[in-house]
């Protein structure tokens, strides 16, 4: 009968330890999936997103968005002078027109000024290429840092109007630091 008991309880043990590592298993599974086909992670480099972004922040990016909107921040995958991804925020899309008036630091959307908290932190006085105004052709985006005057963006060259097919995705949210999840 102890014989039974021991057998028994070597068995519940094992069954124990099977269902723990199926649990784990099928949780790592999950999050696989999960970060394959619903949302990727990028991280940033250098110091154009400042002060919303810092260097070497992990980002969360949906490839789900397909509709960009003026203010979303995008990981942008278009060869550009870097030959690395960049990370940006849209400020016009197709059939917007973009002006900056460098004297004021002021940028203006279809002749109304750009709003929004990320155009405190900088005034735009860097004028890199651009020769305004100019309408975003429809299936273009027209972006930028947020640190409006260290960043290569839509106004030079080197980058220039982003093709929408070369979206990576949409900044959904910051995974670190942690507690840092808002990117507004």
């Amino acid at each position: 009968m102890e014989e039974i008991k021991e057998v028994k309880k070597e068995e519940n043990k094992g069954s124990m330890l099977f269902d723990f590592a199926s649990v784990i298993m099928t949780g790592i599974v999950a999050i696989a999936v999960v970060f394959t086909f619903f949302f990727r992670t990028a991280t940033v480099s250098g110091r154009s997103m400042q002060p919303t972004l810092n260097h070497a922040d992990m980002l969360m990016v949906t490839a789900f968005d397909k509709k960009h909107e003026a203010g979303d921040i995008v990981v942008v995958t278009q060869p550009n002078a870097f030959n690395e991804p960049i990370i940006k925020r849209i400020i016009a899309v197709g059939g917007q027109t973009v002006d900056i008036d460098f004297e004021q630091g002021i940028v203006y959307i279809d002749g109304k000024a750009e709003h929004g908290d990320y155009t405190l932190a900088a005034p735009t006085y860097e004028r890199e290429n651009f020769e305004g105004p100019i309408t975003v052709p429809e299936g273009f985006l027209f972006v930028m840092g947020d640190n409006r005057n260290d960043s290569t963006d839509s106004r030079s060259d080197a980058v220039g109007l982003i093709d929408e097919r070369y979206i990576y995705g949409t900044v959904v949210g910051r995974l670190s630091p942690p507690g840092s999840w808002d990117v507004v």
